[in-house]
């Protein structure tokens, strides 16, 4: 019972607080991807995954941990979502990866074009009191690209291993 818990509400829980903290913050924090990591290899063993499938699992989150991290020094994604990135592709697994990968593709560049929008237009006098928000509107601010990272993650979870258990 304790287990089915953990499984429905720890990636999802993760997932909504990175988001909430990249918008708030414009930082995912390092302890949202070492809980992640241990999560997952807490819940594999328990659950009775199997040592080559918990293997490769840990191979799609280093290639995405590679992949990521190169974004990282070209500038076009910040360090907290590169780990973010790779301790979701970790649970998600290659079955996954790819859906994930353009899924928050996508939803990265949507997110894009509505902040740039958003910047365009006057700060409201009502929201400029906002720290949070005035920071998001600043033109030279980047993307809080963990949001479309966990909206992904969000989405494809369902099709997981994870929730195919339950029939979900």
């Amino acid at each position: 019972m304790l287990m089915d818990g953990l499984r429905l509400l720890l990636f999802p829980t993760l997932m909504a607080f990175a988001a909430s903290s990249d918008l708030l913050t414009m930082t995912i924090s390092n302890r949202v991807s070492l809980v992640l990591v241990a999560g997952f290899f807490g819940l594999a063993f328990a659950n009775g995954m199997s040592v080559a499938d918990v293997a490769t699992h840990a191979g799609a989150g280093f290639l995405v941990l590679v992949l990521a991290f190169c974004c990282f020094a070209r500038g076009w994604i910040g360090g907290g979502d590169a780990k973010l990135a790779a301790s979701t592709a970790l649970w998600l697994g290659f079955d996954q990866i790819f859906n994930y990968l353009l899924c928050a593709s996508l939803l990265g560049g949507l997110l894009t074009l509505l902040i740039i929008r958003f910047r365009i237009l006057p700060l409201p006098n009502l929201l400029s009191g906002q720290d949070w928000v005035v920071r998001l509107h600043r033109v030279d601010a980047g993307i809080p690209y963990g949001i479309a990272l966990a909206a992904a993650a969000l989405i494809i979870y369902p099709d997981t291993i994870w929730m195919k258990t339950f029939g979900l």
